[in-house]
């Protein structure tokens, strides 16, 4: 990892300060500079006290001080604003490549999260044929609203149409879901990230508890529901969940209490952090017993750093765990802060790693279905 540029200046450099200070008249002493900012120069450092110095000592000093206590401005090139992640032609619009179908839903529930309301957004691709033997995929996504748009970061129904297409993932149904909100009533597509004044979001409580309750959401209500009018995998290996920040963790926390739902995730600058104790994940990865999961985590070093933890370390400290216990995971890296711009560009890619296999996936899937695939053969064999 690359570390902070500190020398923008001469007057910055808490080297050249130090010799400058060395070539002075004694007893003018240098505060030790901090490690990401000038630092002034203070004569008062000076154990003897101010008695000793002289009056034209004490002007130098100060002059050094002004110089070394100046602001540091940044070059226009050396600055910490984010790159720019632009999208590859996988996540635009492609005229011969058909597209599948959304639909805006909302969903109350009184089984798990009682009296929230929240809106989803079910994504059917166009090669879906409900007549098939054949069963789709499912990939759910939390914060549905910042998925769904075909011009915002993440695109999705836009990137699923194409690597559909190209084979590049199965087909797959995706469930776009937003967090719940106790309210009456929702303006249809007017949910997202802003709550309206007098209505109480529950994203934190359903997104950063370390529960199964979320995971139970999901499979007594909407997947219940989806059950009944689309034919779906059950088989995890065919399930993904994905989400960003706060939704990352809810993914990792809903395939890691129940892998027998979902057996891949995919998290955005997931916030494996202290918000609700999600900083005891890599603990645990490294000391529980091995789920079968497929862990994607993109990052990024300008991520949040606040009272709840710090993003990019903990998403450090995630991978460090997933591959001590050998995890099939990845981890993309970037210079990226808290949005899904870095995430957004990449998501064809992220798809690609995450379903790389789901053609030999289904075929073993369907030799494990046979009948009699369960029997064992007589080990004796023949005698």
């Amino acid at each position: 990892m690359n570390r902070p540029h500190l020398g923008r200046f001469a007057a910055c450099n808490p080297a050249f300060n130090a010799r400058m200070i060395r070539s002075m008249p004694r007893p003018i002493t240098p505060t030790p500079p901090a490690a990401t900012r000038c630092h002034p120069v203070h004569p008062a450092g000076h154990r003897g006290g101010h008695a000793a110095i002289r009056p034209a000592m004490l002007a130098t000093g100060l002059l050094l001080a002004l110089a070394v206590a100046a602001p540091c401005p940044l070059p226009a090139d050396e600055s910490n604003a984010e790159p720019v992640f632009e999208h590859g032609p996988d996540s635009m619009r492609q005229d011969d490549v058909p597209r599948g179908e959304v639909s805006r839903h909302q969903w109350h529930d009184q089984e798990v999260y009682p009296d929230t309301l929240r809106e989803y957004y079910l994504y059917v691709p166009a090669a879906y044929d409900p007549t098939a033997e054949s069963s789709a995929a499912l990939m759910v996504f939390q914060d549905g609203h910042t998925y769904v748009g075909e011009d915002g970061d993440f695109r999705v129904p836009v990137v699923f149409d194409n690597l559909i297409h190209q084979g590049d993932m199965p087909v797959t149904i995706a469930v776009m879901i937003n967090p719940g909100w106790f309210t009456d009533q929702i303006e249809p597509g007017r949910q997202g990230w802003p709550v309206p004044d007098g209505v109480r979001s529950n994203r934190s409580v359903e997104y950063d508890t370390l529960s199964g309750d979320y995971a139970r959401f999901l499979e007594l209500g909407i997947l219940d529901q989806l059950g009944k009018t689309y034919r779906i995998h059950s088989d995890p290996r065919m399930r993904a969940i994905a989400g960003i920040s706060s939704g990352g963790i809810c993914a990792f926390t809903a395939a890691w209490e129940r892998p027998d739902l979902f057996g891949k995730v995919m998290s955005h600058i997931g916030s494996f952090v202290n918000i609700r104790g999600g900083d005891t994940y890599p603990g645990l990865i490294r000391k529980a017993d091995e789920r079968p999961l497929r862990v994607f985590l993109q990052a990024g070093r300008n991520d949040l750093d606040n009272q709840h933890g710090h993003w990019w370390l903990a998403n450090l400290q995630m991978e460090k765990a997933l591959a001590f216990r050998d995890y099939d995971h990845k981890l993309v890296a970037g210079d990226g802060a808290h949005n899904g711009r870095h995430g957004g560009a990449i998501l064809p890619d992220s798809l690609r790693w995450l379903w790389r296999d789901w053609r030999e996936t289904v075929e073993d899937i369907a030799q494990e279905t046979q009948p009699g695939a369960g029997d064992a053969a007589d080990p004796a064999g023949e005698s």
